[in-house]
């Protein structure tokens, strides 16, 4: 039998969990403050709706997914631990460190799988990228560029690094190993208060070098990271088909001289198997409730995260 889940957030996000949730076998029940949402969705995917107040000391709830806006993910997610429950929380875990830094002790503490949605862990295209790092297939890994853009989601209470950023800084992490020594952040509001556009810029202990950029004022779309390494140089584009979301290049840069000499190729595209990335983090999320081993995005991995966003972020005067 499947865990018991409830998702707690009946929004666009949300919706996504709760029919994924359901056709795993293992949605259980749905919650929102508002609770016209809730019952909405309830009638739609035949499983009760539970009050908010209620939610956390459930005896028929084993896990919560937490899609909220991010200043509740804190609050609830400690509710759920201290109540026994399993924790799924959307990214950002917190937005204070202290709030971040309690939650994942409470979870220790009380022996919860606590996990954070970085959904691009779990992307097939980066998963394969990030076994051909660790193989060595690129050599060593110098240098990672990463650009977010889009155009909306103008939230209140995030601006585009935090709300845009976080996925890009898991799949950095990963790639890079280890936390960034250096970051320094740069930040642009055009609309109001909040940076519209953000660049991160990120030095490694182990040498290597780190670049972001993320915007929701611009013309075109793209979703795209960058890998340079010694020997080869690697592309995952989640703008292109599944044929192509992965491109090597084994472009060849040497000494001439006292200049530098070239060769460039076209890209070998890698083979990728298709799956949703929504999905297999969900099914992760489950087999860590059911083993009760550790999600690969942990709550270790949300605080190195939520750690480079503070200290890159640019504050605007009101």
């Amino acid at each position: 039998m499947a865990p018991r889940i409830a998702v707690l957030g009946c929004g666009y996000w949300g919706g996504n969990h709760i029919r994924t949730l359901k056709s795993l076998g293992a949605l259980q029940a749905v919650s929102d403050a508002k609770a016209e949402n809730a019952q909405r969705f309830a009638a739609e995917f035949g499983v009760p709706d539970i009050p908010v107040d209620e939610l956390f000391t459930h005896p028929g709830i084993d896990g919560i997914v937490l899609a909220l806006p991010p200043q509740f993910h804190a609050r609830y997610a400690m509710e759920a631990m201290k109540n026994g429950k399993d924790v799924l929380v959307e990214k950002p875990i917190a937005l204070e460190m202290a709030d971040a830094e309690t939650e994942v002790k409470m979870a220790l503490e009380n022996k919860r799988v606590f996990m954070v949605g970085h959904i691009l862990r779990f992307h097939p295209a980066f998963e394969k990228l990030l076994d051909m790092v660790k193989s060595g297939e690129l050599g060593d890994v110098r240098y990672i560029h990463s650009h977010r853009v889009g155009l909306g989601k103008f939230h209140t209470e995030n601006d585009a690094l935090w709300d845009l950023a976080p996925h890009d800084l898991s799949m950095i992490l990963a790639i890079a190993g280890e936390e960034p020594s250096v970051i320094r952040g740069e930040g642009t509001a055009i609309l109001g208060h909040l940076s519209d556009f953000a660049h991160l810029h990120m030095e490694f202990p182990n040498g290597i070098r780190g670049h972001l950029f993320a915007s929701r004022l611009n013309a075109y779309r793209e979703r795209r990271l960058s890998v340079v390494g010694s020997q080869a140089m690697a592309v995952f584009d989640d703008g292109e088909p599944w044929d192509r979301k992965l491109a090597l290049y084994r472009h060849q840069v040497w000494r001439e001289g006292e200049g530098w000499a070239f060769k460039s190729v076209e890209p070998d595209y890698v083979p990728v198997e298709e799956g949703m990335p929504l999905t297999r983090e969900l099914e992760h999320f489950l087999h860590c409730i059911e083993t009760r081993q550790t999600p690969r995005t942990d709550g270790k991995e949300a605080i190195s995260v939520l750690r480079i966003l503070t200290e890159g972020t640019v504050r605007h005067p009101k």
